[in-house]
């Protein structure tokens, strides 16, 4: 699979619906729900004067919004209570949910889109704001 977002390829992005990814090979992740997550995505958003790299928002259930960082980013870390991790750290495994860049990918989608390759939410920047925000 191979996905294009105005000339950007992310092996990682399906073509149509959803996949699950596996934490930890091309990306981290951290989920914050409902509310919270949403207040976060703007106050990232704002803090780095624009579009803070990809998230994904869910639309049912826990109403998670996800954070794509840099592999390896968020292991070790004391995020606050409110946050759930999603890497590859010694004797864990766990996958992300990814949509697709266009068509039916309910109740998946993107907040903000990968804009270049390579480029995830600054883990540093997401950690004070989750910390400033959520404590």
């Amino acid at each position: 699979m191979n996905a294009t977002n105005g000339g950007v390829t992310a092996d990682w992005i399906p073509e149509y619906g959803f996949h699950l990814r596996k934490a930890g090979v091309q990306f981290d992740a951290i989920r914050v729900d409902g509310e919270a997550g949403r207040r976060l995505a703007d106050l990232m958003e704002e803090l780095v004067g624009g579009e803070p790299g990809p998230v994904v928002s869910e639309s049912n259930g826990r109403r998670g919004v996800y954070f794509l960082v840099p592999p390896g980013s968020t292991a070790g870390r004391p995020w606050p209570r409110e946050v759930t991790t999603f890497n590859s750290a010694t004797g864990r495994i766990s996958y992300v949910p990814v949509p697709a860049l266009g068509g039916d990918t309910w109740p998946l989608m993107w907040r903000y889109p990968p804009m270049r390759a390579g480029r995830f939410v600054h883990t540093l920047i997401l950690f004070n704001a989750a910390y400033a925000l959520l404590s």
